[in-house]
């Protein structure tokens, strides 16, 4: 993989640049549509192709694993021919997916962590090795290193061990993926995980120490986990100060749109997020002028379009009126058509960002985005 820095925002820490993988180029500031399962919740991969343009999806190593499993991954010749997408993956490794099973029997050691299935309760063990195994037969073309991610609120001395485990997990990752190869005719690259819970100085420290790994990439994990938006601003504003500038920076499981924007006013290249399909599922439509609650009355006779300014069949082609009728009825195809619009709608906020920061616009147009953002139509 490589990385190309193109432009510097002048008011700003924003960047635009170019991430090349062997299956495509990924232009940055980027989202990534979370396929957990190996899909885009009620999205076809045609539709995320030519109707999103979606560059880049996110699949999860946790869930891939457990169904549809190794085996038939492996057959198929990994994700990319398992599920027909033939532009780049990534795969969080399931450290995630491991803090959020806490209270079901998980247990976290040196070795790794021990786990029941959502789908059967039947016990598994991650291990760092394990999980960049794991990540090679899936096949991504960006993987993971396994992490510890931490609760909110958390105490500052378990902060601190479980940053310390993440960085003995991540030399043990570097080491495996180092001396394994991938298993397809495409490369993989790794990125390690800051973390440090809320706390400026382990922050500060994970940053240097994931820095130092000089990978290809780095990710920031551990926010957007229930800390208030201005303390994960301002973390990130910190680590992205340590994190070299000829890498891309990956903020995970963030966020809301106006999240991205200030994120990527930070410095901050690649996002990921379950909101816009999980949101559109349940009525919450974003547009240019700002969020609508699409079962709300007022739209019940609102014939114009969910949003002429984003292009594209389905934002365009269908009437706010019509959604409307098929969230309130509980039709398959509403929750459909509101995922591809939502989703469009990131697409289109992270490439405008892009436009606004190589024509030196970015701050302004922010600003102006943000206001509209806040609105309730």
């Amino acid at each position: 993989m490589k990385f190309t820095l193109q432009v510097e925002d002048t008011g700003s820490k924003a960047r635009a640049g170019l991430i090349e993988t062997d299956h495509g180029t990924i232009e940055t500031p980027i989202f990534m549509p979370v396929g957990t399962a190996g899909t885009v919740k009620a999205v076809h991969q045609r539709e995320l192709q030519d109707d999103i343009k979606a560059q880049i999806i996110l699949g999860n190593t946790y869930h891939l694993y457990l169904r549809p499993g190794l085996d038939i991954l492996q057959k198929a010749g990994g994700l990319h021919h398992f599920n027909g997408w033939n532009k780049p993956i990534l795969t969080d490794s399931g450290g995630y997916q491991v803090y959020s099973l806490a209270g079901t029997g998980r247990k976290i050691n040196e070795e790794g962590v021990v786990f029941k299935s959502h789908i059967d309760g039947g016990i598994h063990t991650f291990t760092p090795e394990g999980v960049m195994d794991i990540q090679r037969v899936i096949g991504a073309d960006i993987i993971m290193a396994f992490d510890e991610c931490t609760p909110y609120p958390c105490d500052f001395t378990y902060a601190r061990k479980s940053m310390e485990l993440t960085h003995r997990w991540l030399q043990r990752c570097c080491d495996r993926f180092d001396t394994t190869a991938p298993l397809y005719a495409h490369s993989q690259t790794l990125f390690p995980i800051v973390q440090g819970s809320v706390y400026k100085d382990l922050r500060k420290q994970s940053a240097e120490v994931i820095a130092s790994q000089n990978r290809e990439g780095n990710a920031i994990g551990g926010l957007s986990v229930g800390e208030p938006a201005d303390i994960m601003y301002e973390l990130t504003e910190v680590v992205c100060d340590i994190l070299p500038k000829n890498k891309p920076r990956y903020l995970m499981g963030v966020g809301t749109p106006e999240n991205i924007l200030e994120c990527i006013s930070l410095g901050v290249d690649m996002f990921d997020c379950v909101m816009p399909t999980r949101n559109a599922r349940n009525g919450m439509i974003f547009t240019t002028e700002g969020i609508i609650n699409i079962k709300n009355e007022k739209w019940k006779e609102d014939l114009s379009p969910l949003d002429e300014n984003l292009g594209g069949y389905v934002s365009t082609f269908h009437s706010k009126a019509y959604l409307r009728h098929l969230v309130k009825s509980g039709e398959m195809l509403g929750a459909q058509i509101a995922s591809i619009h939502n989703l469009t709608f990131y697409i289109w906020l992270v490439k405008t960002a892009r436009e606004k920061i190589k024509s030196g616009d970015f701050n302004q147009w922010k600003s102006e985005m943000k206001k509209k953002l806040m609105q309730r139509l």
